[in-house]
This record gives structure tokens, C-alpha cells and sequence, in this order.
């Protein structure tokens, strides 16, 4: 004979059941959608944190507890069950690193549950905040959930100092910053060298692509790229897009 709470957990369990089978059908190229199975290598760390509101290019990020030798199994021991189906394929940053990238972006406030190796984070993106930074035009445009609310003149790198094109998600953000030219290989009295301090800083790469602010170039912004391949702003452009971006949140360069 079955008892209420027996009844409630098998209800509970046919609801869970029902979700994952939504998420798996409409996310096919996702790679792995759906309830953990056991076993799968050690995680050390989930990202983002438990609680965590980000932007919408924000990637899923598991830190496994030792190198990974058979990246398919481990692929197959994480599951990420967004609120709305979202498609998205698995990367390698190394063999402790695999991350879970949407194929463009999540929509604007998914919640996103995500399991692996018995661990599990519950994170949701904010609002639609995106950046885009034009070569050509030498414009900086923000738009929030689809409407353009500020343009901004800038100043992107130079000859020989690119800027790179693609969608890169905010990695991180100083209020003060050294830039020194010598962490990518050129000495501080190099022609090209340089060490300054800088302002509103936000992170694109680890390898060194920052929108920040840039007052010696302001003649420029607008008009001409001079930078060392950061995207240059005014200061007070800089301090409104610091002040308003958070992690995760895109910034699209495209000519």
C-alpha cells in the first residue's frame, strides 16, 4: 500500500523526469543536457558560484580535481539544465578546465542548474546588456534587452596591434590598473613600451584586452585607432560602462 509521501516523491521524481526530457529534446547540440550519471572525475570547483547573477555570455565552468585523460566521459558526468531550452556545446581551456558555452547567448534571466561530480551550482543571467565596439566606425554602442542606450566614440588597436574580432564575455574589472607592456613580451623602454595607470578597467582576455578609460587618446576616439589593441574610452564613457556592466555580460568587436 502506497503512503502520501511515498505517492509525493514519485509525483516530485515524474515532474524532474519530465523537465530534463524538455531541456534534452529542444537543446540537441548542447552535448550534455540532463540528469548526472554516477561516477565521472573529480570536481573541484563549479563556476559561476551558487547564487551568482551574470551576463548573458557567461560560460558554465567545471575545475576537475586532477588532469583529465578521457575528456568524453567527463563531458558525459556534467549536466546543465537551464530554466529555457538553450543550445551550447562543450570547450577545453586545458585538462582541468572544460566549460559549457551557449551557441550565441542564454536569454535575459535564465535560472540554470548545474551538476557534476555531486556538486552543484544554481546561478541565473540578469538583463541583456551588450556591448558592441566597431573597428570601422570607432563606436562603442550598449544596448540593455535590445535598445541602444548609449554610443560612445573609441579608439581600438593600432597596425601591428589589433584588436581581435568575436564575442567576449567580462572576465573581470579593476577600479585602478597597472598596464605594463613588458607582461606580453615588450620592455617598458621598448618604442612600444609602456607602464600606466589605469582607470575603469574591464577585462575582455587573459591575454590582456581591456575596455578602459584613456584621456591621452580622446583626440582619437572617434576617429582613429591608437591603442595597443585595448578598446580606449573617455573617462566618464569608461566610468558609466564599469559602473554598468557586470561578469558575463558580451562585448562583440567586429569591423
Amino acid at each position: 500500500m502506497r503512503t502520501a509521501q511515498h505517492v509525493a516523491r514519485l509525483v516530485l521524481v515524474a515532474i524532474l523526469a519530465a523537465s530534463v526530457a524538455l531541456a534534452t529534446g529542444s537543446a540537441a547540440s548542447a552535448g550534455r543536457i540532463g540528469i548526472v550519471p554516477p561516477g565521472g572525475p573529480p570536481v573541484a570547483a563549479l563556476a559561476p558560484s551558487d547564487g551568482a547573477v551574470v551576463g548573458i555570455a557567461q560560460p558554465v565552468t567545471v575545475r576537475f580535481g586532477a588532469p583529465v585523460t578521457d575528456r568524453a566521459a567527463a563531458e558525459r558526468s556534467v549536466a546543465v539544465i537551464p530554466s529555457v531550452p538553450v543550445a551550447g556545446a562543450f570547450r577545453w581551456r586545458d585538462d582541468r578546465h572544460l566549460e559549457w558555452v551557449p551557441d550565441r547567448f542564454w536569454p535575459g534571466h535564465t535560472a540554470v542548474t548545474v551538476l557534476a561530480g555531486g556538486t552543484r551550482t544554481q546561478f541565473r543571467t540578469g538583463d541583456e546588456f551588450v556591448a558592441v565596439a566597431n573597428l570601422s566606425t570607432h563606436q562603442f554602442t550598449v544596448s540593455l534587452n535590445g535598445e541602444i542606450v548609449r554610443t560612445m566614440p573609441a579608439s581600438m588597436g593600432k597596425p601591428g596591434y589589433e584588436t581581435p574580432t568575436g564575442t567576449f564575455p567580462v572576465l573581470e574589472k579593476f577600479r585602478n590598473l597597472v598596464m605594463d607592456s613588458s607582461t606580453y613580451g615588450v620592455p617598458i623602454d621598448d618604442p612600444e613600451g609602456y607602464r600606466i595607470d589605469t582607470e575603469y578597467a574591464v577585462r575582455l582576455t587573459w591575454g590582456g584586452i581591456f575596455v578602459h578609460a584613456a584621456p591621452w587618446s580622446v583626440d582619437s576616439q572617434g576617429s582613429a585607432n591608437v591603442s595597443h589593441g585595448c578598446i580606449n574610452l573617455s573617462t566618464e564613457n569608461a566610468r558609466w560602462y564599469f559602473e554598468n556592466v557586470k561578469i558575463g555580460d558580451p562585448v562583440v568587436i567586429e569591423w
